[in-house]
C-alpha cells in the first residue's frame, strides 16, 4: 500500500509539475545575445543608480528579463528597522509578478559601495531569500543569473548552480 501511494504521489507531482503553464517551454534552455546581455547589465546600472540606500551605503540594482521580452528594474530600498528592506531581485519580481507576469529568463544583477567606480569591486550575488523567490517562479536548469562588474565584466550562472538542491513549488503537492 505503501507503495502504491508512493507511486501514485510521483504520477501526480510529475503530471502537474509538465503541466504548469509554460513548463515546456522553460525546458529548452535560452542562450542570451551578447547585446541581450549588455543591455540588461546596463538597465541594472540604471536601477543601482535608484536604490535607497542611507544606512549601508551598498546600492545593488537588477534587471529582470520577462519571456516575453520585457525588461523589469529593481533597486534595494532600506528601512530604519532593517527587516523591512527589500533587495533589488525581490524589487524587479514584484514589479512584474504585480502586472501578471510570472515566466522569466534571466535577471542581470550589479552591487557594491557607492563610491565604488564601475568596474571595480566584486560580484554580487543574489542572497537566500533572492535565490528562493526566484526558483518560485523560474526553471533552475535555465534561468541564467548574470553577475556584473560592468557591460563586458561578468559571469553567468543557472539558478541550480547558484541554489543547488532547491525548494520549489512541484515539492509542495
Amino acid at each position: 500500500m505503501v507503495q502504491k501511494c508512493a507511486s501514485l504521489f510521483l504520477v501526480r507531482v510529475l503530471w502537474v509539475h509538465s503541466n504548469r503553464k509554460g513548463y515546456r517551454d522553460r525546458m529548452e534552455e535560452k542562450k542570451l545575445e551578447k547585446n541581450v546581455i549588455e543591455d540588461l547589465i546596463h538597465q541594472a546600472f540604471e536601477a543601482q543608480a535608484k536604490a535607497y540606500v542611507p544606512y549601508s551605503q551598498f546600492a545593488v540594482g537588477a534587471a529582470l528579463l520577462a519571456r516575453g521580452g520585457r525588461i523589469y528594474q529593481g533597486c534595494n530600498i532600506e528601512n530604519a528597522s532593517y527587516t523591512p528592506t527589500n533587495c533589488a531581485e525581490r524589487t524587479a519580481f514584484f514589479k512584474a509578478v504585480s502586472e501578471g507576469i510570472t515566466e522569466f529568463d534571466a535577471i542581470a544583477i550589479v552591487g557594491n559601495k557607492k563610491f565604488v567606480p564601475k568596474g571595480e569591486g566584486d560580484y554580487c550575488p543574489p542572497c537566500g531569500v533572492c535565490r528562493q523567490v526566484m526558483r518560485e517562479f523560474c526553471n533552475p536548469e535555465t534561468f541564467q543569473i548574470i553577475l556584473a562588474k560592468s557591460e563586458t565584466e561578468y559571469r553567468i550562472y543557472t539558478l541550480k548552480e547558484l541554489l543547488p538542491l532547491g525548494f520549489g513549488p512541484e515539492d509542495l503537492i
